[in-house]
């Protein structure tokens, strides 16, 4: 698994409290110290990327060790941004007298399902499309593995609600006549010819409904982009963590399905917290009885894929020279 920390763009997921933030760390150290520029990045709306590296993380990259930066995005933030765009775009066009009433709309929204998910793929899409970024590895501490799921497969639901809304602006008689003739030029890598960066179907229509359009377009084109090198395999890798439990064996089992049936490359499991050969006592011998079970379930069912294990370790892993000593482990482990 050692090829997984050359590529640009590495996913660590799994269910809730297994230790994928440790693990999405452990990584980031690993790889800094293997002279990659790396950026580490928590989407969790949970925050622990902090407590692990025992840190102080913002919304911005913080410089933690020679070429390792790590940041916390803030959900709650990326919706304010979202909405103040938004509202400064609607504002040059509402009249004064409407203005307290958008205002109040844009409120609403703030608690309206799904928001927090749009602003954050917003940005999250924005960081693998940068090419310009200053780091060789990304590698992205997400959500539980529903959040992650959703967030990986919203691009297609916002593209075709994006596609709807174009579709059905028949106040635009310019616009529906646009819609109504136009294809994708021959040759040309996109599903639609409102994808093609070097088409502007807009050009000839009124102020109003060319930026509102190309507002949209350009929202659809970014969230294509980072589907794209999400599902390039060469580029990106999803890695899930997992303990030798019955539930995150379940869960784990139903997201790499999930994930390889859209297409997202899944290049393996760390199964951890298993517990040692030589742990003692009764109790302890029980468990590893029943955890044995639970091992041979994980490798017939995810036979497929690599299953490096991390023992259960005496201690919490917390602030950089535990790290430093996970990122050793890790690396014996074919990292």
């Amino acid at each position: 698994m050692k090829e997984l920390l050359d590529k640009r763009l590495l996913w660590v997921g799994g269910k809730g409290g297994v230790g994928k933030t440790t693990v999405a760390a452990a990584l980031a150290v690993l790889a800094a110290g293997r002279e990659r520029r790396v950026l580490v990045v928590s989407t969790d709306p949970a925050h622990s990327l902090g407590d692990v590296f025992d840190r102080e993380l913002g919304d911005a990259p913080r410089r933690l060790l020679p070429n390792l930066d790590a940041m916390e995005i803030d959900p709650d933030a990326e919706v304010e941004a979202h909405l103040a765009r938004v509202t400064e775009q609607m504002r040059r066009y509402a009249a004064p007298e409407m203005m307290q009433e958008l205002e109040r709309q844009m409120r609403l929204t703030r608690q309206s399902p799904g928001t927090q998910e749009a602003a954050l793929l917003e940005r999250l899409s924005r960081i693998v499309t940068d090419d310009g970024a200053a780091y060789d590895l990304v590698i992205f501490d997400t959500a539980p593995t529903g959040h992650t799921l959703r967030l990986l497969t919203l691009p297609e639901a916002m593209a075709a609600w994006t596609d709807g809304l174009l579709a059905h602006n028949r106040k635009s008689e310019e616009l529906g006549k646009v819609l109504s003739h136009l294809t994708p030029k021959q040759g040309r890598d996109v599903a639609t010819p409102f994808d093609d960066p070097q088409e502007d179907p807009f050009s000839d229509l009124d102020e109003r409904t060319r930026d509102v359009a190309r507002t949209l377009i350009e929202r659809r084109r970014l969230f294509h982009r980072a589907r794209r090198r999400i599902e390039n395999a060469e580029e990106s890798g999803f890695l899930f963590v997992m303990t030798p439990e019955r539930l995150p064996i379940l869960e784990t089992v139903r997201a790499v399905q999930a994930l390889e049936a859209v297409k997202v490359p899944v290049a393996g499991v760390v199964v951890n917290r298993v517990i040692p050969d030589d742990a003692d006592g009764d109790f302890l011998r029980a468990r590893r009885m029943q955890e044995s079970s639970y091992l041979a379930r994980i490798d017939e069912q995810l036979e497929h894929l690599p299953r490096p294990r991390l023992p259960l370790l005496p201690s919490d892993v917390h602030g950089i020279p535990a790290l430093e000593e996970l990122a050793s482990r890790l690396e014996s482990l074919g990292f």
